[in-house]
């Protein structure tokens, strides 16, 4: 196997989640979830106790991403850490940072990529994916209770074809822990198109400007530190399709129809959220 070939496959091994290791994190989780988030949630009734299940979720907060973090604490409090349950984490993590993608790989990320989550729901694991990745995470504060999946439907095809359930996740507050005035992404891109090189040679997709820690202002998607905001998660019904299949799967109208379903769905659970939290 060549360089490149062990490059493009960072993160698919299943082996290297550790129950023990995330178990050291729990009291640290512990801390952040009732003191600094204040997390409130429900909805967890929703998930079957023992099926596996395509957990979807929209991402919040910059990279930090404080309510996914906040929901596998709930997940492994709830269920312990022997249930097998993976994330879906972006590649460009291995190759930005090798070290922290393999702690990350301890508490069970796996690449994002068809294959690494096809063979976690063969194994009988349930598998979390945030489909509109940094696209989502860094989407302008004036759009904070909008679902934006950026048009990736290749969790409805994983869900189709490994004949899955899905679960939305969704949250309010995550998105206030820093504030995202906007995204520059296209200026750069033509600048990069005149010479200047992307950080870490990798397109980074989106390129925001906002308001958070540690920086006052940030320019480029940078790690951040959420600002101490009350998060409140809800585990919403189980969206099940009238068809799965490998041949659903590849019908491109039925996938569509099945991405607008979802998209529709999570988008009023988040606005009936967003209203009970803001009223």
């Amino acid at each position: 196997m060549s360089n490149q070939q062990r490059k493009s496959r960072l993160g698919w091994s299943l082996d290297e989640r550790d129950p023990k290791f995330i178990e050291l994190f729990m009291p640290i989780w512990e801390w952040f979830y009732r003191n600094y988030f204040r997390v409130k949630t429900d909805g967890w009734e929703n998930i079957p106790p023992e099926e596996q299940v395509l957990i979807v979720g929209s991402h919040n907060g910059g990279m930090a991403t404080p309510d996914m973090i906040m929901m596998m604490y709930d997940w492994f409090r709830r269920y312990g850490t022997e249930r097998l349950a993976y994330g879906l984490m972006h590649p460009y993590a291995w190759q930005v940072s090798p070290e922290v993608g393999k702690i990350a790989q301890k508490t069970g990320a796996i690449a994002a990529h068809p294959k690494p989550a096809s063979a976690a729901l063969k194994k009988g694991a349930s598998v979390l994916v945030y489909p509109g990745g940094q696209y989502d995470m860094f989407r302008p504060y004036n759009q904070r209770y909008n679902i934006n999946f950026a048009g990736n439907k290749a969790f409805i095809k994983l869900a189709l074809r490994n004949e899955v359930p899905i679960i939305p996740a969704i949250s309010v507050g995550a998105h206030e822990t820093l504030i995202v005035l906007g995204d520059f992404y296209e200026i750069m891109k033509q600048l990069n198109n005149m010479g200047l090189p992307w950080l870490y040679r990798l397109d980074p997709g989106v390129f925001p400007i906002y308001l958070g820690l540690p920086w006052g202002l940030a320019i480029g998607p940078l790690p951040n530190i959420p600002l101490p905001v009350q998060i409140h998660t809800r585990i919403c019904k189980p969206i099940i399709f009238k068809k799965y299949g490998a041949e659903a799967s590849k019908n491109r109208n039925y996938v569509d129809d099945c991405y607008n379903l979802v998209c529709t769905y999570m988008q009023q659970e988040m606005d009936k959220l967003a209203r009970e939290v803001n009223r």
